[in-house]
């Protein structure tokens, strides 16, 4: 009975909505407690450890820690590109009227803080991390505001999720055309060649969507040699896969629901697990003030909820569009500084940014301690406004 008892306890865990983002905190607080240890040296030789096949015509022999953020991040972006391309067929993007307060947000919420950042960094070695603080983790917001449960109207859940959406599509054009090397041109156009195989798929109702996966597997191959950073190649397959807009599954939405579960449970938390593991030193702490630290801790605790309070301002004065069903002022705030938790895409952004490994420590640093104070204080903001919008909803 006991034990009938516990399997259940795991199964709701799981099966829970905040259990992605529970299992990423877990995973970052462990990266960080072995970063400063003796297990320090030991964990970073295995993430530089190669693995893979490499011959004169096939290069595929990289340090654990690349085949993590290019490899396995390709799977994380190609759920993103399915989100993104099922929220514009039949979500929350499919109407104009849908799709532009979201939209719209979520650009001023990229753009403000890009300029707070550029501000403080303008002419310095640093500069190159403007998209930092651009990015959104959709993970850890939606835990944060999933927590909150119906004590904030439902529509703003669903206001932030296509924010976050939206704000994952312009991370991904900004990693596309700011954050990718020299382009070669003969392996782009070996990916241009088996995105074709993908429409022609595609055309001809090939309904089977892990049929997709195999031209996809070359795609990768052929953007990661072509200078655009390979997680491209995951948004490029997902945009290739059947959907609708019918209550019917579609191939994408079959694809989507297998891919949920290993990547909020697996992928996301190996990505932050390898990727936060922050030996803490004076000259890093330090870096938390300087125009690196206060670019990124501004731009996303400042330049988010200021870039989409803002920007909802703009759109319902020009009756553009209209805030949420049920909310309140106090609610785009609240949603404003969910948004600034960046997390997960800032420290992507951040890896792609720097040379120097000081300043990626220093960026990684200052994005946890403000997704942390963003969650907080979005959290507390919403939380606070129930007395509105219980008013609201009369």
């Amino acid at each position: 009975m006991t034990k009938l008892i516990n399997l259940n306890v795991f199964k709701d865990f799981f099966q829970s909505s905040n259990a992605g983002g529970i299992i990423l905190f877990i995973c970052v607080i462990i990266s960080m407690i072995l970063a400063n240890t003796d297990f320090a040296v030991p964990l970073q030789n295995i993430l530089d450890h190669p693995i893979g096949f490499e011959n004169e015509s096939v290069h595929l022999r990289y340090p654990i820690l690349l085949w993590i953020n290019d490899g396995l991040m390709a799977i994380f972006f190609l759920l993103v590109g399915l989100e993104i391309k099922r929220e514009i067929v039949e979500g929350e993007l499919s109407s104009p009227q849908k799709a532009s307060l979201p939209i719209l947000c979520a650009i001023g919420g990229a753009v403000v803080p890009a300029i707070i950042y550029l501000g403080l960094n303008a002419g310095q070695e640093t500069a190159s991390g403007w998209g930092i603080p651009m990015a959104t983790d959709i993970a850890f917001a939606l835990a944060v505001i999933n927590l909150l449960g119906n004590r904030i109207p439902s529509s703003l859940k669903i206001f932030l999720a296509a924010l976050a959406i939206v704000d994952d599509l312009i991370a991904i054009l900004v990693i596309a055309f700011f954050y990718s090397s020299g382009i070669e041109t003969t392996y782009l156009l070996y990916a241009a060649i088996g995105l074709m195989v993908l429409i022609i798929m595609n055309r001809m109702n090939v309904l089977n969507p892990y049929l997709y996966l195999i031209p996809g597997i070359f795609i990768w191959y052929f953007v990661h040699h072509s200078g655009i950073h390979a997680t491209i190649a995951g948004v490029l397959v997902a945009m290739t896969i059947p959907t609708n807009d019918t209550d019917t599954e579609s191939p994408l939405e079959r694809l989507e629901h297998a891919l949920t579960k290993p990547v909020n449970f697996l992928i996301i938390p190996l990505f932050a697990f390898a990727n936060t593991n922050i030996t803490l030193e004076s000259e890093m702490l330090a870096g938390l003030t300087s125009s690196l630290g206060l670019g990124i801790s501004l731009g996303l605790l400042l330049g988010k909820p200021v870039g989409i309070l803002l920007t909802s301002y703009l759109c319902t004065k020009l009756k553009l569009s209209s805030l949420p069903e049920c909310s309140t002022w106090r609610h785009i705030l609240g949603v404003g500084l969910l948004a600034g938790i960046g997390f997960t895409m800032s420290i992507f952004i951040a890896i792609l940014s720097f040379g120097d490994p000081l300043h990626v420590s220093e960026a990684k640093l200052s994005i946890l301690i403000t997704s942390l104070l963003a969650g907080v204080i979005g959290y507390l903001t919403l939380i606070s406004g129930k007395a509105s919008s219980n008013k609201s909803l009369k």
